[in-house]
């Protein structure tokens, strides 16, 4: 049996008409939701939140305990009312790469010749994975490149359940770095992108090309490990560490907290040296057709830790990059006909559930 029809209800073929559905990305520590409703020619945001996840519950993207996710699941679906959803895989279990389809393929025989190459591109067997893709761009003389996502089946159907148990019908599943690029790319200005997620525990790194992740990794370190350098340099509490690092961070002010900007300058040098390592590798890569990577153009921060005062400047230092805090809803509205109630800080931490719920906006 093809692979590809089996994975349907999780993968689906674009469709014009969808359900309008709720963007909702669970993380080790939480469940963060957004939806988006009409608002006469343009779009308002309906519903979103943020609860928090007991530990033990999901561990390194991997759902631990199906039935307590669900639980929580079915609270937010009472109390938000929507009863469709999309939601993001992690980057840690995902395994990316690029192909060539030859011009004009149909999605099943794309779907087929990516099965036949599976085997060749990622340590999990056929039977064992699910995949999708996305076209990178229009064909060249190699054909249409394509961007391939494969993750463990059971790692899906880890995902798919809880919502059913939750009362949810999951309409798709993607990478969360392709979730995060839909909210974050600009149509028209296509440049080579090193996305950096900074979440709590780790750090997700993509290479966008075109929009579109065709590569991704994980670094493990995050914001906790920030906030843990100033609470050991300063004997203050974590809510006391993200105050001192949105408004200090890594520039220097006073005497008094030099300790606490030595401590967050070691992790965020080690963070650093891991950017720019893969920064590296990316401009060293070749394709299968053993041509040169596009350079990276530029760098967005995303996730909590985006917000660090002196990040920017920090990580552009280190990979010789324009690095910024991208607009996560310009995909979604303008600011001169919609200010959402979410503040600039905290949006950084919706991007993903702000790119699913777009999928709704098609």
């Amino acid at each position: 049996m093809l692979l590809s029809r089996a994975l349907a209800r999780w993968f689906p073929v674009p469709q014009l008409l969808v359900p309008r559905a709720a963007g909702v990305d669970i993380t080790d520590a939480s469940v963060k939701w957004l939806s988006f409703a009409p608002r006469g020619k343009g779009t308002r945001i309906a519903s979103y939140g943020s609860e928090k996840l007991p530990g033990g519950i999901v561990e390194r993207g991997n759902i631990k305990d199906t039935q307590a996710l669900a639980d929580v699941l079915k609270g937010i679906r009472k109390h938000e009312k929507f009863s469709f959803a999309h939601a993001a895989l992690p980057e840690e279990d995902a395994y990316v790469f690029s192909m060539h389809v030859p011009p004009g393929s149909s999605r099943a025989q794309a779907r087929a010749m990516i099965e036949f190459e599976l085997e060749a591109r990622v340590p999990i067997p056929p039977d064992q994975a699910v995949f999708d893709y996305d076209v990178v761009h229009g064909h060249d003389e190699n054909g249409e490149e394509i961007a391939v996502s494969v993750f463990p089946r059971d790692l899906a159907e880890g995902y798919t359940e809880a919502f059913s148990k939750a009362g949810i019908e999951l309409l798709s599943l993607e990478i969360e770095a392709r979730s995060i690029a839909r909210a974050v790319s600009q149509k028209g200005r296509d440049l080579t992108t090193l996305l950096v997620d900074c979440g709590s525990a780790r750090t997700g790194v993509a290479i966008l090309v075109h929009g579109i992740p065709i590569f991704t990794s994980t670094i493990d370190i995050g914001g906790q490990h920030l906030s843990k350098a100033v609470m050991d340099a300063l004997s203050v509490s974590e809510e006391e560490a993200q105050v001192f690092k949105n408004e200090h961070g890594l520039v220097p002010h006073d005497p008094a907290s030099k300790k606490a900007l030595e401590a967050l300058e070691q992790v965020a040098f080690s963070l650093a040296d891991e950017l720019g390592r893969h920064y590296r590798f990316w401009e060293t890569r070749r394709s299968e057709r053993n041509e040169r990577s596009m350079p990276v153009e530029r760098v967005f921060l995303l996730g909590g830790s985006a917000n660090l005062k002196g990040f920017p400047e920090f990580i552009a230092g280190k990979v010789r990059a324009q690095t910024e805090r991208p607009n996560v809803w310009r995909n979604a509205f303008s600011f001169d006909e919609y200010i959402p109630p979410i503040d600039f800080r905290t949006s950084f931490q919706y991007a993903t559930a702000i790119g699913l719920a777009l999928r709704s906006n098609r």
